[in-house]
Formats: C-alpha cells, sequence, structure tokens
C-alpha cells in the first residue's frame, strides 16, 4: 500500500476561498459576502453587536414570510390596529410609520409592504400582535427562530428596531438574514424591490437608494437612529453572481448612498466565482486491491463552487491524497480520498471524496490469483 498524491493544476477554472483584499471603509460595521459560497469578501468589526435600527425590521418580515409559506396566514387575511401600535408607531409617534387608523383591519399584504417599503413601525407592531399577541411576546419568538438560523448574537426586545440598549444585532448576522430570507422565501422577496406604496391616500417611497441606480439591486432595507447612524443592507444580483452587503453606523444619508455603491462595485469588479467540479463528478480513480473491478471512481458529493479574486488564479492547485491500492471490499460512498485547494497564503480548502460505486472482494481463487500476479510480476491490480 502506497499513499497517492493526485495533482491536478487548474488556470482558468479553479477558486479558491480567499480572506478580504485591501479595501478600506467609513462605515462603523460592514461586511460583504458571495451569497452562493458565503464567502467573506470584506468585513469591518462584522461580530461587534450594534443597534441595528430598522434593519432588524427584516426579521419581523422573515417571521411573518415564513407563516405566509407554510399556509398559517394568507396575503388576504386581516390585523386589527390596535390603540398601541397607532401611539408607538402612528403619526403622532414622529417615527417611520404606514400612516395606519386605530381600530381599523388591515390586510397583510398591505402590512407587509408597509413594513420593507415604507419601514412602517406600526405596521411591524400590529404584525407583532397579530402573530404572537403582544409586541413583547412576539421578540422572544424572533430571537429564538434567530438562534435556529444562525443569528447567535442577535437579541430583539421588539419588532421595529426602537431604540433599546438590549436590542442589538451584528453586521454578519444582518447578512445571515438576508441570505437565508432570498433562499427561503424566492416567491416573496420581490416585494423588497418595490419602490413605493400606496396607503391611506399617502405615497411613500422605499428608501433604498441603491434601489434608484442601474447596479442590479433588488434589496433589502435602511435603517437610521442616533445610537445606530445610518446603515443599510443591501443585496444585488449581476448575472449569476449576487452579493450581500451590511454597513452600519455612515454619517448621513449621503454616506448611505455613496459607500454601499462603492463597496458592491469593488465586490464585483475584484472577485468572481468559479465552477471546479459538479456533485456526483468523478475527480479521480483509485486500483483496487484483490477486488472484482480492478479500478474505483472517486467522485465528489456536492457541487464546488469558490470565490476567489479574479487576479489570483494562476497558480492555484488542486491535490487528491489517497492509500492506493484500496483493498476490497467497497462501499459505494464510502470516504476514499481527499480533495484539497491550496493557494498561497491561504489555509487548505478540504473536501472528501467517495467511492462512486461498490466494488466486491474476489473470491479465494481469484485472490489467489492476484496474489500470485503480483509476486511474478509486480502488478497490484
Amino acid at each position: 500500500m502506497k499513499t497517492l498524491r493526485c495533482l491536478i493544476y487548474f488556470f482558468s477554472m479553479i477558486s479558491v476561498s480567499y480572506p478580504a483584499a485591501a479595501i478600506e471603509t467609513i462605515a462603523r460595521e460592514a461586511i460583504l459576502i458571495d451569497h452562493e459560497t458565503g464567502t467573506v469578501l470584506f468585513a469591518k468589526d462584522a461580530d461587534k453587536p450594534m443597534a441595528p435600527a430598522s434593519m432588524s425590521k427584516m426579521m419581523t418580515v422573515y417571521m411573518l414570510f415564513e407563516r405566509l409559506r407554510d399556509g398559517r396566514i394568507s396575503p388576504d387575511d386581516a390585523f386589527s390596529v390596535s390603540e398601541t401600535a397607532w401611539r408607538k408607531g402612528g403619526a403622532k409617534s414622529g417615527s417611520s410609520t404606514m400612516f395606519l387608523d386605530p381600530g381599523k383591519r388591515v390586510r397583510v399584504e398591505d402590512l407587509l409592504r408597509g413594513i420593507i417599503i415604507q419601514s412602517g413601525n406600526d405596521a411591524c407592531i400590529v404584525v407583532a400582535e397579530g402573530l404572537a399577541g403582544s409586541e413583547e411576546a412576539f421578540a422572544v419568538e424572533m430571537t429564538r427562530r434567530a438562534r435556529e438560523i444562525g443569528m447567535n448574537d442577535s437579541t430583539f426586545k421588539n419588532a421595529t428596531g426602537w431604540p433599546d440598549p438590549d436590542h442589538v444585532m451584528t453586521a454578519r448576522d444582518l447578512s445571515t438574514l438576508a441570505v437565508r430570507t432570498i433562499k427561503d422565501f424566492p416567491d416573496y422577496f420581490h416585494y423588497y424591490s418595490e419602490k413605493e406604496f400606496t396607503y391611506n391616500g399617502i405615497i411613500q417611497i422605499n428608501r433604498n437608494p441603491l434601489l434608484y441606480k442601474e447596479m442590479g439591486v433588488d434589496g433589502m432595507k435602511t435603517g437610521h437612529t442616533e445610537d445606530a447612524g445610518f446603515g443599510l443592507t443591501a443585496t444585488a444580483k449581476r448575472g449569476e453572481r449576487r452579493l450581500v452587503l451590511v454597513v452600519n453606523g455612515l454619517a448621513n444619508k449621503k454616506d448611505r448612498a455613496a459607500e454601499p455603491e462603492r463597496l458592491l462595485e469593488w465586490g464585483f469588479r475584484e472577485f468572481n466565482n468559479y465552477a471546479l467540479f459538479k456533485a456526483s463528478e468523478t475527480v479521480a480513480e483509485a486500483d483496487v486491491w484483490l477486488g472484482e473491478s480492478p479500478t474505483v471512481p472517486l467522485i465528489i458529493q456536492k457541487d464546488m463552487v469558490l470565490t476567489m479574486p479574479r487576479a489570483a488564479r494562476p497558480g492555484m492547485k488542486v491535490t487528491v491524497n489517497f492509500t492506493n491500492p484500496v483493498p476490497a471490499p467497497i462501499e459505494e460512498g464510502a470516504k476514499i480520498a481527499v480533495l484539497t485547494i491550496t493557494a498561497t497564503g491561504q489555509e487548505p480548502i478540504e473536501a472528501p471524496l467517495v467511492a462512486g460505486a461498490g466494488v466486491k472482494r474476489l473470491g479465494l481463487f481469484g485472490r489467489l490469483g492476484t496474489a500470485l500476479n503480483y509476486i511474478i510480476f509486480g502488478n497490484a491490480g
């Protein structure tokens, strides 16, 4: 037996995940990721708890989307506007509002648009009360669900993002929420790209400044409070690539319009995705010792699409490491080898390779013949 190290060079189709390249931002917290691979292209204090302001409304929307997808509510269902929702989030509150009237019943779809497009605090409270009985109970549900989908550093105290010292998220958690929203709710995500909504005779436009620029942005949510500064969670798609960006702590609306555009343009320009292998593709073959088949295909189980800087492709390499020959019997799906991607200055990326077919062991006479063949000719097959 010997360890075989199969070296495969790729000069145009390999991709390797890289840490963030050199770029700076005036945002206090930021993260830029590739939606498909999850590769972080840039991060700044991405795990620092921060006041998310209205960007936390994305979690309220996520909870509503889940009910719609699962059929627990319908877009035409209606919730009543309580005195509390009107007082805390209505026109007299001085905050972002959908201008709901107390005592009125409002369609779920209208509330959804009121949250996403108009950032209505009143709409958020109405939804929270309609789904959980109270905003406080709904905030507990939000925190629990956030943990379940991987947002481990987010704690919600309300449905709106209203300032509370214990109501915190991180930029990384917001990017996780954005990715999950896009993946989990393809039938509902389009609401985030709508530019205006009229309710109660009042036209309000979406506050996401990037929706009005020809750069592929189709979501998601702005935020602003005195403590949080100006923030934006944005996503843009060009061709098959989608990036997700979170920035917070910007000084004003002008910076919120310019800085996210600059970071997204940099991400699309400097990085690209490359398909290395497709699921079930044979990457290499291994010899089989004392098996009914002389070889066994080594396949990768999942699509391998990796993100790398466009300028860093040449010189990347892929190796396949396994002990050769592989003794029979071999079960289909058994882990046989390790695929390793290396690049200068980067942590290796590894993926298992498994047997693409089962191989039975030879019978007694077959094993004797193979052994004799090996003794005479040195052939281990």
